[in-house]
């Protein structure tokens, strides 16, 4: 829905846009105004305080094109500071509204931000999440669904249903309690259940037409774990990871890592009834299974059989599945070129940044790192410091391109890269755990994963074709991942784990990809609206 924006008209928006020459005059606008406050949901049977967005839980869906420009209101009537961050969209040349602690000021209690974000050159399936202290807990997140324009061929016929499913592991204690024992010192226990959309067990239900044929958007909005997601009775054809249309592939069930996204095709070609959603935990010694329906609209009975069973600690049987993902070479993505037509694969690499994570205590609390730096956050966003020059807020550097094999420190970690530098990183997994990294900002090209410690001749097996092009990637225990990234997104991006205690412990940094000519050809100024704080407040920001 397109909603007028609170004290501010669509009409000024439109005008600063135009003076400032952001975005082209033909690209719509879509209009968001939300209140985020505290109340009372269940999703696992008992009273919980949970953060709604206009009394939603999960919030609302976000429904755009590529290219279209969202101005999202964002009223915080929470007690404390909220920010809320945009998994998967790439923010270009906007590292400001990414909504991240290290670009963003926090919105204080009581007061509003409008974000001003285009989804330019972008299709597929996201997500939002609140990104701040340990909100992410307690809900706040919701689906993002970028179309293609009309124009634009899409590999698939149009399905007579788009559905999007927010899976995630869930904890019945309050979020606040939940950081209280990670401000402690001591680790999370196991989480207590998983949720679909928002709802435990037999909570959630779709309704299909006999021989038709749906796309469900699948993303995991949870804490830690990787899910496997299965429906009885039927096959998933693959064709969409974050963003890139991938060969049609069908699987009887997917995995689906902390973090990401994957839409897929199902037909409602069985008898008329209604089938169990499965949707369990991987890699874990406690299995955890919640269901949902799917339910004919001319059922002529209820779910009934064992709910289908899945994989549990299988990790070959997953890596297999994730080689098999690969990019759609004739298919367009949000331009009509196709997505093939960039060879990532013959450009050559100018920096290889190999990172490993690590666990410790720092002062006899629990404590996670990259590359023996644990992130410890600034008084002032980064990007913010950047902007204004102000000294003394982080250091470039403060985190090295491989590990160096000491002690665990904290900093506010920042590395520094070149704008339009071609780079090769490498996650080195020395855990029993399956990790899961994101990078704001990006896209970048899963070109290999295998077990064991990664060297130069690991190259050798690569895939430098048509891997997948995606912003959230798997790690397996005691294994590698390596992504090449074309580093054209000036700006200061956060690098991290997804899995949430971790990253709030300190597994994360920034990466600030600098072009010394600072024009606005290659990165827009800061924004008028900004809010500004710590070693910031005070100043201007731009006039108009």
């Amino acid at each position: 829905m397109l909603l007028k924006l609170a004290g501010v008209s669509a009409w000024i928006f439109y005008t600063i846009f135009i003076l400032l020459g952001l975005v082209s005059a033909e690209d719509p606008y879509r209009f968001f105004n939300w209140n985020v406050t505290y109340g009372d949901i269940y999703p696992l049977g008992v009273r919980q305080q949970g953060i709604l967005i206009n009394g939603q839980f999960p919030g609302p869906e976000i429904y755009s094109n590529t290219n279209d420009n969202l101005i999202i209101n964002v009223h915080n009537s929470l007690p404390e500071p909220f920010l809320l961050s945009w998994n998967g969209i790439q923010q270009r040349r906007n590292s400001y509204q990414d909504g991240v602690y290290g670009t963003t000021c926090p919105i204080p209690p009581g007061k509003n931000f409008t974000y001003t974000l285009q989804v330019k050159d972008q299709i597929g399936s996201f997500f939002y999440f609140p990104s701040l202290a340990f909100h992410k807990a307690a809900g706040g997140f919701g689906a993002i669904k970028i179309l293609s324009r009309p124009r634009i061929p899409v590999p698939f016929p149009e399905p007579a249903g788009d559905y999007s499913i927010l899976i995630g592991d869930w904890y019945k204690a309050n979020h606040t309690n939940l950081k209280a024992v990670l401000d402690r010192g001591h680790r999370l226990p196991s989480p207590s259940g998983i949720l679909i959309n928002g709802r435990g067990p037999n909570g959630t239900s779709f309704t299909v037409e006999q021989g038709k044929t749906y796309r469900l958007r699948i993303s995991n909005v949870g804490l830690q774990s990787t899910l496997n997601f299965r429906i009885q009775g039927h096959k998933m054809k693959l064709v969409e990871v974050e963003g890139t249309h991938t060969i049609q592939t069908t699987y009887s069930e997917l995995d689906i890592h902390v973090g990401q996204s994957y839409s897929v095709l199902i037909t409602a070609d069985q008898p008329a009834q209604d089938y169990f959603i499965a949707v369990s935990n991987r890699f874990s010694t406690r299995l955890i299974t919640t269901t949902g329906t799917l339910r004919y609209s001319n059922s002529k009975r209820p779910v009934s059989g064992p709910i289908p069973g899945g994989p549990t600690t299988q990790i070959d049987w997953s890596i297999r599945q994730a080689r098999s993902i690969r990019t759609n070479l004739t298919a367009s993505g949000p331009r009509p070129n196709p997505q093939g037509s960039y060879h990532y694969g013959l450009v050559n690499i100018t920096r290889t940044i190999k990172l490993e994570s690590s666990a410790a205590q720092v002062d006899r609390k629990q404590r996670y790192a990259v590359n023996s730096v644990s992130f410890v956050p600034a008084d002032t966003p980064l990007k913010i410091a950047d902007y204004f020059k102000i000294k003394d807020v982080f250091r470039i550097g403060s985190i090295s391109d491989s590990p160096p094999y000491k002690k665990m420190y904290l900093d506010t970690s920042v590395m520094g890269a070149d704008f339009r530098a071609f780079v090769e990183i490498v996650f080195q997994n020395h855990e029993n755990i399956v990790q899961s990294w994101h990078i704001d900002g990006y896209a970048f090209w899963v070109v290999g994963m295998d077990g064991g410690v990664w060297t130069p001749a690991s190259r050798k097996q690569y895939n430098l074709r048509d891997a997948v092009s995606r912003s959230t990637t798997q790690v397996y225990p005691k294994s590698w991942t390596a992504i090449y990234m074309a580093l054209d997104n000036v700006g200061m991006w956060n690098v991290r784990t997804e899995f949430w205690a971790r990253q709030y412990l300190g597994q994360q940094f920034y990466l600030r990809v600098y072009s010394p000519v600072e024009s606005i050809r290659d990165e827009y100024p800061v924004p008028k609206n900004a809010l500004l704080c710590g070693k910031a407040a005070g100043r201007e920001t731009r006039p108009l």
